[in-house]
């Protein structure tokens, strides 16, 4: 077995981690060392450039049919704080954003029961026709499986009416762990392992690019984390779809898990360089600033992270309904751009597909 000295030389040199050296440079390697390589690495692929959006999020319900034990946003229906939005009031919602240089609409929520294809088409043609030049990143790959088998019809026919309808990108919720036996265990209901992998390499190769992301801290192992990150390397190595991989930090409240608690930010930023350093084909490591809390996004950007998210404007009740410490999640792009100044990096406004935009106001 390798020493981790020597296999971050070898990574330092460009060289690929297998399975056996990952494990031994992330249990091992110093956490200033991690932070060396993987800002290195970001460095290659970024340089000095940290990216953020004007985005916000669009939560059509919370209503959901799995009930996955580490979730605190899900809520049976009929009780006191479960929403279902109509189409209308999402409309009213979507319009509030007219004129407001937002780029981008984020929409993910519960497995609704009822909800049909059709109506989720709907909903993207809503949001095109109020925000025509907006793009629309829509529903993780769970929602997406669950909603394609109801209509009857393949993942292919149903993506591309989504697509049709004016989906540009798919989020990359729904991950969760792919090792199926931890998988059973902490959201033994939901869809499967295969069936996010179909719905993310199928869109890819209808030319949508898709993100990525990892649910840690919870009962998994370093061996579990590993697997995960290198199940999407060899995919994101077939078919060039990945646009970017966002670690999840579990939040412990409110869930049936609560009492296994929550990792610290050293561990946040060991899974970041790690993830940056395994993910040698990801062009892009998200610290996503409503999970982190801001002081520890800034940090996580001198370990591999080189994207931040988005201004948020108070839209997601996710992470906040999980304990997160940012309980109305909202950022100006005055205050993203001096997080990232600070930070001694360069604030870049980009679009969902990773275009640099030039206007700053």
């Amino acid at each position: 077995m390798r020493s981790w000295q020597d296999i971050a030389l070898g990574v330092g040199a460009g060289e690929r981690l297998s399975i056996e050296d990952a494990l031994v440079l992330w249990r091992d390697a110093p956490l200033w060392r991690l932070g060396e390589l993987a800002l290195e690495r970001k460095r290659k692929v970024s340089g000095d450039k940290v990216f953020y959006n004007r985005n916000f999020h669009l939560e059509p319900t919370n209503v959901c049919l799995f009930n996955c034990k580490f979730c605190s946003f899900r809520r049976p229906r009929g009780s006191a704080e479960a929403w279902e939005w109509s189409m209308e009031q999402m409309r009213e919602q979507v319009k509030r954003y007219a004129g407001s240089g937002v780029t981008e609409v984020h929409i993910v929520g519960g497995v609704h029961p009822d909800h049909s294809l059709d109506y989720y088409c709907d909903l993207i043609r809503m949001v095109k026709q109020e925000l025509p030049d907006v793009a629309v990143k829509a529903y993780t790959a769970i929602e997406l499986s669950y909603m394609i088998q109801r209509a009857g019809v393949s993942v292919r026919e149903g993506l591309q009416r989504l697509i049709d309808a004016g989906m540009e990108a798919i989020p990359g919720g729904g991950a969760e762990i792919f090792d199926e036996e931890v998988r059973s265990w902490i959201c033994p209901d939901k869809g499967s392992t295969a069936e996010w992998f179909e719905v993310h390499r199928t869109a890819h190769e209808l030319g949508i690019k898709t993100n990525a992301t990892m649910l840690y801290g919870h009962i998994e192992e370093l061996e579990h984390r590993i697997d995960h990150l290198m199940r999407l390397r060899q995919l994101r190595d077939m078919t060039h779809g990945f646009n970017a991989f966002i670690p999840l930090k579990y939040r412990n409240f409110g869930n049936s898990m609560s009492e296994i608690g929550e990792v610290a930010i050293t561990d946040d930023l060991r899974t970041l360089a790690m993830s940056r350093l395994i993910l040698d084909n990801v062009p892009h490591i998200k610290a996503y600033w409503v999970m982190y809390g801001r002081e520890t996004t800034e940090m996580a950007l001198m370990f591999g992270a080189d994207d931040i998210d988005g201004t948020i404007d108070d839209s997601t009740k996710i992470y906040s309904m999980a304990g997160a410490e940012d309980k109305r999640p909202r950022m100006s792009v005055k205050q993203m751009r001096e997080m990232v100044s600070g930070a001694g990096f360069s604030a870049v406004e980009r679009d969902t597909h990773y275009n640099e935009l030039n206007y700053t106001k």
